[in-house]
């Protein structure tokens, strides 16, 4: 098998999970203070053991949900994007881009123009740059690819998916690298020379 290139993390993913696990942690604790006040009044056990339950059950998911918080990734490889959330493994072929561009969150999603829920997820990364991948058909059906992603991977109802990483650049330079099929290695030295390069002074004609 190819080997594969870097994993950038889904933002969108990992700024769910960030509230999701911090809430639901929060509750298992709330919980358990609950069972001990119960227990402190000598209420009878099963309340309290009821209590005490669901409030580990909490922490559980709490403690699960923060160590998921990283593994929804894009990974470019040889041939294909490999896009992985934690419900959802899906390989995308080069074959079925079209074009790939970058774009502005906020252009793509202006606040008025989504649900509260999501415009509150949405608020800090509206300035932030996504890649736009237009494709000519979607590998699985598209219903069944939105009960796995989240809406904010769609603009509209067009083959496409917006893909927001914290290092855009590198990505985007990586999937450019080997689609064209050169070595995305030395790509990114002559990108990074390039950079520095570009930092030197320029010597004037005297």
């Amino acid at each position: 098998m190819a080997k594969g290139g870097r994993r950038y993390p889904l933002v969108v993913y990992t700024r769910m999970i960030n509230r999701w696990w911090a809430a639901i942690f929060a509750l298992g604790l709330a919980l358990l203070g609950v069972s001990w006040a119960l227990r402190s009044w000598g209420f009878e056990e099963w309340r309290w053991l009821v209590f005490i339950s669901i409030g580990a059950l909490n922490l559980f998911l709490g403690v699960v949900l923060f160590l998921l918080r990283k593994s929804a990734y894009v990974q470019p490889f040889g041939d294909h994007l490999r896009l992985v959330t934690p419900f959802l493994r899906l390989n995308i072929s080069y074959k079925r881009f079209r074009r790939a561009s970058t774009t502005n969150m906020g252009a793509v999603f202006p606040p008025k123009s989504v649900s509260n829920w999501q415009a509150e997820i949405l608020e800090p990364l509206l300035p932030m740059t996504a890649l736009l991948i237009e494709l000519n058909g979607y590998p699985m059906p598209q219903s069944s690819l939105r009960l796995f992603l989240s809406p904010l991977f769609f603009k509209d109802k067009t083959p496409h998916l917006v893909i927001l990483v914290e290092d855009w650049m590198g990505l985007s330079g990586e999937l450019e690298s080997r689609r064209s099929g050169a070595d995305p290695v030395a790509a990114q030295q002559k990108r990074s020379t390039n950079s520095i390069l570009s930092h030197l002074p320029k010597k004037t004609n005297k």
